[in-house]
């Protein structure tokens, strides 16, 4: 039996349009009356009825607080609109990586493949009873719904009268098989299956696990994975200690929770604590000699963190590397790469790279759609972005474990002759030295401003703007805050025309350019669930290999002088100091 459910409230988003990361606020906000259901149902409407009457959907997601409700509330509405079969990871687990894999990848028993999946994460922000709750739509090539349809989603959202959801009990996510149901258009399934199954064959084919293996095994080579109690923990214990052989004492917080340990689950410096003390990068020295290589992944596990012993690898190295290194030592690019990409934030280390090796390049607004277009389009292969966000084309996500299984390549590929006797393992620290001496050292960091009012940050950027009106008037405020710090050249907003199908993105963020390579960038996040995020990135590109071993805040101490003042942040947020530096 199908219930119509008719709905009086108003757009559930609240004036917020769901981007490709979807929808994101409170749990509270998300069990409100039909607040889920409105969305849900707006986006069965937005799309074609081919992806929706008879087809195969995935439901599942990094399993915060709320999924469990969730996923049976969806399951209820496919059933009502006509979808054939759902298919859940086991324990509603499933990173979005492997989402995007299992869309790309997965066929049933009856040869279906899916066209879509609701996703239910809010990413790298905190889950539980209190905190954030997400779900987003990806679309049949794996990655995430493009504007054509969130903007659809979000109109109708605003006009949608009732939804219907049948009525069927809910169905055990705690065990893999398959439940039938007689639905509103015919037989209605419920596929269970385990989470990591399609994505560990992926990563399999497209890297040399036996490679991986012998590195593992090396006395020589340690090495430690903090999942911080999100989705990847489902998979490292498959993939590093029954894959690869990593000892089980290399895994930390590799136990999905509802609420992450009660942790925020961000990859970075300032909540990736355990990891960071027990790398060596710790406030203060353990007494006990750090891993050679570290790890972290997010609540969804599609972002990561590279660590070496006592050392951390910026995402915007972090990309630069893998793509410089990728042909010789990842069997799947061995053809050659494609083309890169970076998003405009990224530092510039990535182009020089590809300038070096005569490769193809973009740079592109923040969102992973943008890179989609380009993989689909056959024009990109390896991608990255500064906000921990590493990918390649085997899928139209960001990937985690993928960036991992990247940099254990590197080290294997570079320690294949020193495993045995006394030889000295090349270190992660002695391939980003060797990088920086090869290619030159963009000296980077980012400052996150998280939950300032919304009001006044709309404010800070109108004040940057009008700022630009006078490249000769930002010049005498420049030389009046730090009198050695260049000139700048030319300041706008980053506007982007996609290649692949002509569409123009503006106002993607606001950029100081100076004479001498340097950036300063100020962008608004969307990715918060209160309020908002000002993201100030600040880069320094030195050449002279001399010049590329200091410490990277002293190296950027003027322009960030600069940039606060320039930018008036204080004055604007009332904040003296960032949430997060990175």
């Amino acid at each position: 039996m199908v219930f119509k459910v008719s709905l009086v409230s108003t757009s559930p988003i609240d004036g917020q349009k769901p981007g490709t990361s979807g929808l994101r606020k409170k749990v509270k906000v998300f069990k409100q009356p039909n607040y889920l259901e409105n969305f849900v149902q707006a986006t069965f409407n937005a799309l074609t009825p081919e992806k929706v009457k008879g087809a195969t959907l995935v439901v599942s997601g990094d399993g915060r607080y709320y999924s469990k409700d969730a996923v049976q509330i969806i399951i209820k509405m496919a059933a009502a609109n006509g979808v054939r079969r759902v298919w859940v990871g086991k324990n509603t687990l499933l990173s979005t990586p492997a989402v995007s894999a299992v869309i790309r990848e997965r066929s049933g028993a009856d040869g279906s493949k899916a066209t879509g999946a609701f996703i239910l994460t809010a990413s790298h922000n905190p889950g539980g009873p209190t905190e954030d709750f997400g779900i987003k739509y990806n679309m049949e090539n794996g990655g995430p719904a493009p504007e054509s349809i969130t903007d659809k989603i979000y109109e109708n959202t605003k006009t949608i009268k009732e939804y219907p959801i049948a009525d069927l009990p809910n169905v055990d996510i705690s065990s893999v098989g398959v439940t039938s149901f007689e639905g509103p258009e015919g037989k209605f399934d419920v596929e269970v299956f385990d989470s990591a199954d399609d994505y560990v064959k992926l990563m399999k084919s497209i890297f040399d696990f036996e490679s991986i293996r012998k590195l593992l095994s090396s006395p020589k080579f340690t090495f430690c994975y903090d999942a911080l109690h999100g989705v990847a923990g489902a998979y490292a214990h498959r993939i590093f200690v029954e894959e690869l052989g990593a000892q089980e004492s290399a895994l930390l917080n590799c136990i999905p929770k509802e609420d992450f340990g009660g942790g925020h689950p961000d990859p970075n410096l300032t909540y990736a604590k355990e990891l960071v003390a027990r790398m060596g990068l710790g406030k203060s020295d353990t007494g006990v000699e750090p891993p050679e290589f570290g790890a972290a992944a997010d609540g969804d596990a599609d972002r990561n963190m590279i660590l070496g012993k006592r050392f951390f690898v910026t995402p915007s190295d972090s990309v630069a590397i893998i793509a410089a290194n990728a042909i010789g030592a990842i069997p799947y690019f061995s053809s050659g790469l494609k083309g890169v990409a970076r998003s405009m934030p990224t530092s510039a280390a990535l182009d020089v790279v590809a300038k070096s090796l005569n490769l193809k390049f973009f740079e592109v607004p923040t969102g992973w759609k943008f890179f989609g277009n380009l993989m689909d389009a056959g024009m990109c292969s390896v991608c990255g972005e500064e906000s921990f966000g590493t990918g390649s084309d085997h899928i139209r996500e960001k990937d985690g474990i993928w960036a991992v299984l990247a940099w254990m390549s590197i080290l294997a590929h570079k320690n294949k002759e020193n495993l045995d006797g006394n030889t000295k393992l090349v270190t992660v620290e002695d391939i980003v030295r060797q990088h920086w001496a090869t290619y030159g050292r963009h000296y980077y960091t980012r400052y996150d401003y998280e939950n300032v009012d919304a009001g006044k940050a709309k404010d800070l950027m109108e004040h940057l703007i009008k700022l630009q009106s006078s490249i000769p008037e930002v010049n005498k405020i420049v030389k009046g805050i730090r009198s050695d710090v260049a000139n700048v050249s030319s300041a706008d907003e980053f506007e982007y025309k996609d290649p692949v199908d002509g569409s123009i993105s503006k106002h993607q963020g606001i950029r100081y350019l100076f004479e001498d390579g340097s950036r300063l960038v100020f962008r608004l996040s969307g990715t918060g669930s209160e309020g908002a995020t000002i993201r100030l990135y600040i880069e320094q590109y030195e050449r002279d290999a001399s010049k590329t071993g200091r410490e990277s805040h002293e190296a950027l101490s003027p322009l960030v002088e600069l940039a606060l003042k320039l930018s008036k942040m204080e004055e604007f947020t009332g904040r003296s100091a960032p949430t997060v530096i990175t």
